[in-house]
């Protein structure tokens, strides 16, 4: 049966691989963009520009009834906790976290009217581990695994809601940590599957929890780190 999903951020990355599978299975994805779509966009998909940090947005392109989504905005700044200005962890929490609730809150009727709606958000490994300079980016994705479990009691049984905690990924958000081959072994070898993540390791899960294969499964942090969080080797 076909579906109505929505991958917020879908020109890059996991959201682009998400976008792929959902519409590869034969479902209608509405995906959004900032800035410029790359060329290699899946034509199947529909692209809509959006920048999450707008104070409105406009989703008239919706259908009616929407079955899921995926808010994969983010952003990696690893500084020296002293080095970091207030500012920065505003900013970055106003992407990840108040971006993905007026998104939320803006489609909600829509999740309400599906029979099996599901949403997803992206945190992170160093959420749950606690690494060097990830002070920025834990705080953020931290609030999201709050809002994860939270918004999953609220909206039970109608919608669920969960959230995907990866470690590192090789996608263009994570380049200047994996940018030459010394880089990319270094941060292999700290993963006891001796490698570093790729989108569709993480995108598969994904796809997963948004669908019918997953409806008892919510208010879950799932990692998806190739077992760093949990293994020492």
């Amino acid at each position: 049966m076909q579906k109505n999903y929505l991958i917020i951020g879908a020109s890059s990355g996991i959201g682009k691989e998400m976008a792929r599978l959902l519409s590869d299975d034969g479902h209608k994805v509405f995906g959004t963009f900032n800035n410029t779509v790359q060329q290699s966009i899946d034509v199947k998909v529909e692209y809509h520009p959006l920048n999450v940090m707008d104070s409105e947005y406009n989703l008239s392109f919706l259908p009616d009834v929407l079955d899921g989504i995926a808010y994969c905005p983010g952003s990696i700044n690893l500084k020296p906790f002293s080095r970091l200005k207030p500012s920065s962890f505003v900013d970055d929490f106003n992407l990840q976290v108040v971006g993905a609730i007026k998104i939320i809150q803006q489609i909600l009727p829509k999740l309400k009217k599906s029979n099996t709606g599901s949403i997803l958000f992206f945190s992170t490994v160093a959420v749950q581990c606690g690494f060097n300079f990830h002070t920025q980016v834990s705080v953020s994705k931290g609030a999201l695994e709050g809002l994860t479990k939270s918004l999953a009691a609220e909206l039970a049984p109608k919608i669920r809601v969960n959230c995907i905690a990866p470690s590192l990924t090789a996608t263009p958000l994570a380049e200047k940590l994996l940018n030459n081959d010394d880089k990319i072994k270094a941060n292999a070898e700290r993963h006891p599957m001796k490698r570093v993540g790729k989108a569709e390791d993480v995108a598969e899960m994904g796809t997963f929890l948004l669908s019918d294969k997953a409806t008892w499964i919510t208010g879950q942090i799932i990692n998806v780190d190739g077992g760093i969080s949990s293994i020492k080797s």
